[in-house]
């Protein structure tokens, strides 16, 4: 009898929730983005849950949004993820650490000495998750008035994933030999110089740092426009994906893993994981009051703003009790705006209906007891709709403790989840390969 498909779990952590009034609702920790002592249980509470990875994301900016709207968000600001990564990776074992890195505002030298060095300083357990940035106020950051169109930012992530993996394996594995008796620490032959001169990059090489354990830390990548898909056959380990309709979910998944096999790629060897908010309650009723006591934390002026960013156009002007108006393509995230639009179709919502939603979660939300919300996660592994979720905590301590304490024994239970990893590193726990070295290939005898 062959063994059930297995879930995969990521921990969202923006640091600590995405949700707009996490940071209020009863018992949560204010403090938590900045407090290293909560950050550190978070992630060993995690790592007991058997998740498969801490994914932190990053913003280049402050929030734009207006000043009324962005004193009250929790995710105006947060530890710069290499630093805190690494803190974690020494007070954990086993647990992946993700983190955002911009193809569009760093270099593709530092993004691949970053992290090949944490990496080597996990063991093994570095993923990268590639984002073209699409926040206007990040440009500013960089000596810019204006970003790159949406297919330019994309066609230099293209390049620059081929960069930073070509520096990944400027060395052979087995390069540094480090002969004490003879005086040689690394040999020659083993070293590759990269060379690169492209339409966006040049880059010289070789990476000053030994191949990474797994090869090349596992490559994350959460675009949905049609840039973003074909980015991630061609690229991606691991997607984070949006959406909240599980038959949208499967067309999904089927177009990616389609794409993959057109490119020459296993679709096994990536995994699909939606984000969602899980809210867990004794019964589906007291779940569904848990919401909706966080939902009420959001004030209308962070949600008119998060629906300003969703469509990359300012909606502070739109009447509340009217309609969405059709809203022009700009140069911002295009899945993000189709969402918006959609959602608003598909359930009839007004501009402050749609606002609120998005003030705290639009997206895919679990609300239910234990074994409610396990029903439906099986139902999105086996019918091809993901591989797994990436969970996005309503409140902490509490909304992580009541995951890992009651649906993970309840997904074990049931034979789809963990008992225990499956290997050291994050590739292995994920069921991936490693990727052979392009300039030194293994000889086989």
């Amino acid at each position: 009898m062959s063994k059930p498909r297995q879930l995969r779990l990521g921990a969202f952590m923006r640091p600590v929730s995405i949700h707009t009034g996490a940071w209020r609702y009863p018992g949560a920790y204010p403090d938590a983005n900045f407090n290293f002592g909560h950050l550190r249980r978070f992630a060993k509470t995690l790592e007991r849950g058997r998740f498969d990875a801490y994914f932190m994301a990053d913003h280049l900016a402050v929030l734009n949004m207006p000043l009324d709207a962005l004193k009250r968000s929790h995710t105006v600001t947060s530890f710069e993820p290499f630093t805190l990564l690494s803190a974690l990776a020494a007070v954990t074992d086993h647990i992946g650490l993700v983190a955002t890195g911009s193809t569009t505002f760093d270099d593709p030298y530092h993004i691949a000495r970053r992290f090949a060095s944490l990496d080597h300083i996990s063991g093994g357990r570095a993923g990268w998750n590639i984002v073209t940035t699409s926040n206007p106020d990040a440009a500013l950051n960089f000596g810019l008035e204006d970003h790159m169109e949406h297919a330019e930012r994309y066609a230099r992530a293209r390049e620059f994933y081929d960069v930073v993996t070509g520096l990944w394996d400027s060395f052979a594995d087995d390069a540094f030999i480090r002969d004490v008796h003879r005086g040689i620490y690394f040999d020659p032959d083993k070293m590759h110089v990269l060379g690169h001169k492209g339409k966006y990059l040049s880059v010289r090489g070789p990476l000053n740092i030994a191949r990474p354990v797994q090869g090349w830390p596992v490559i994350v990548q959460a675009g949905a426009s049609d840039a973003g898909r074909q980015l991630a056959a061609e690229t991606a380990e691991v997607v984070f994906a949006a959406g909240s309709v599980i038959v949208n979910a499967r067309r999904f998944y089927a177009d990616v893993k389609g794409r993959m096999q057109k490119v020459g790629r296993n679709p096994e060897h990536l995994k699909i994981l939606p984000g969602a908010l899980v809210v867990v309650g004794d019964s589906v009723d007291e779940a569904r009051e848990k919401r909706a006591r966080l939902d009420g934390l959001v004030h209308y002026a962070n949600a008119i703003a998060s629906l300003s960013i969703a469509l990359g156009h300012d909606a502070s002007g739109f009447d509340p009790d009217g309609p969405l108006p059709a809203i022009p393509e700009s140069n911002a995230s295009k899945s993000g705006r189709d969402r918006v639009i959609e959602l608003t179709r598909r359930e009839n919502l007004n501009v402050r209906q749609i606002a609120q939603r998005l003030g705290g979660y639009g997206g895919l939300a679990f609300v239910g007891t234990p074994s409610t919300i396990a029903d439906e996660m099986e139902e999105w592994l086996v019918s091809e709709a993901s591989d797994g979720f990436n969970i996005m905590f309503p409140y902490l301590p509490e909304g992580l403790d009541d995951f890992v304490d009651r649906v993970v024994p309840e997904l074990q239970r049931r034979g789809i989840f963990r008992r225990d990893y499956e290997g050291q590193t994050l590739r292995e726990n994920l069921g991936l390969p490693r990727p052979e070295n392009r300039f030194f290939p293994r000889v086989v005898r």
